[in-house]
């Protein structure tokens, strides 16, 4: 901004010289051809100057009232643009009279009027006047981050021109809301049908209310949970806390799975997505070193992780319980009829799955054999497979029957 304050003294400069020389010099060459107004092309040219000049000290005297002011530069700037405007449709008519021609000008705009009318009815036009508009009121300027709500657009000012402003989109293509570099020109006649919302109306204190949400278990300390978030939250903005004097503070609401506890806090509209990273970082670290606080988290069921789980618990089950590898030709066979349909089925859900309930048996007497108890149908399978020995628990005598055991019922998938 320096350096268009620098520019327009240089111009200012210039004018000046043009304009002395031109009038001065017009007045002074009494040689010259004079026009049609009785005014020489010096003195034309130096009335032209003058009004350029008027418009560079308007600029420069506009700049200097709005840094008085604690006033963005840019401002002025605007207005600048507005004083250059009319100062070039001035200089055109200095001109137009200057050669005689004012009257002719005059004529020719007053038959285009009607036309001009029609067309300031169209987008050009009323862009320009949304143009002139906004420069004149300055609801949002350059470097301001604005949304527009029924466009779904977000995004800082870049430059508002006479037909378009040109934004720098926020999110978009990610989901956070960070500027991403694409550039987005929005005509200045949709500025009449639209609703802008500014994020930094007041440059001096351009912050907005953020928060962050974390999800706790029910056994978890509330107490312990809120000093964390609130601690992240106040390290993380110390510096807009002392600017605002607005410390970050908790809500939370009770849900099925868990606590959600809401923590807002002030932060700068352009660091939004940053300070949400930071404290979000800050806050998981320190969960994880308080064994007080837990996070929560929806439970999603698998059926095959849950199915092989209880594959394992079963057969450890079944290992707790002293289940023993015994010889099936030490395993006298029983006196039940088996179906070699149930066989074969019971057969290929073993040899995939395993054998999940041991067989059941008791010693009958010292012949060093033993009879089957329970499991008949799983001892065939498992014969049926080639297997030389079989997971059982023994029933000896005096026992308490098979009270603890896992269920014996002979089953064919998928737990045998």
């Amino acid at each position: 901004m320096k350096h268009k304050t620098q520019n327009t003294l240089v111009l200012a400069l210039i004018y000046l010289a043009i304009a002395a020389a031109g009038l001065i010099g017009g007045r002074m060459a009494t040689g010259l051809t004079p026009l049609r107004s009785g005014m020489n092309g010096l003195q034309v040219a130096g009335v032209v100057a003058v009004v350029l000049l008027a418009s560079a000290l308007f600029s420069l005297i506009t700049q200097l009232f709005f840094k008085l002011r604690g006033r963005p530069a840019v401002e002025g700037f605007m207005l600048a643009r507005l004083y250059w405007l009319v100062a070039a449709l001035v200089a055109i008519g200095a001109v137009a009279y200057g050669f005689g021609v004012l009257g002719t000008f005059g004529t020719a705009f007053s038959m285009f009027g009607g036309m001009l009318l029609g067309w300031s009815l169209q987008a050009p036009v009323s862009g320009f006047a949304a143009w002139i508009l906004v420069s004149l009121k300055r609801p949002f300027r350059p470097g301001d981050r604005v949304q527009f709500p029924s466009l779904a657009l977000t995004g800082d000012i870049m430059e508002i021109g006479p037909m378009y402003t040109v934004l720098n989109q926020v999110g978009g293509s990610i989901a956070s809301e960070e500027a991403v570099g694409r550039h987005i020109l929005v005509p200045n006649a949709m500025l009449f049908a639209q609703v802008v919302i500014n994020y930094t109306a007041t440059r001096e204190a351009s912050f907005m209310l953020d928060e962050v949400v974390v999800r706790i278990t029910y056994d978890s300390d509330w107490r312990a949970a809120e000093k964390i978030l609130l601690d992240a939250a106040r390290e993380v903005t110390a510096d807009v806390i002392g600017v605002t004097h607005e410390e970050p503070y908790i809500r939370a609401d009770l849900y099925d799975y868990g606590v959600y506890l809401r923590l807002r806090y002030r932060t700068r509209v352009k660091e939004r997505a940053e300070t949400s990273y930071l404290i979000n970082k800050r806050i998981f670290e320190r969960v994880q070193r308080t064994p007080t606080v837990d996070l929560a988290i929806p439970y999603i069921y698998s059926y095959r992780s849950g199915h092989d789980r209880r594959t394992d618990e079963a057969r450890r089950g079944a290992q707790d319980a002293g289940v023993q590898q015994i010889e099936i030709a030490r395993i006298r066979p029983g006196q039940t009829t088996l179906d070699p349909q149930d066989v074969e089925q019971l057969s290929r859900s073993i040899a995939a799955e395993g054998l999940l309930q041991p067989v059941i048996l008791a010693p009958d007497g010292a012949s060093g054999e033993y009879q089957v108890l329970a499991g008949e149908l799983r001892l065939e399978a498992c014969r049926h497979l080639g297997w030389t020995k079989v997971p059982a628990l023994i029933h000896r005598a005096g026992t308490p029957g098979t009270a603890g055991i896992p269920d014996t019922t002979d089953v064919t998938a998928p737990a045998p």
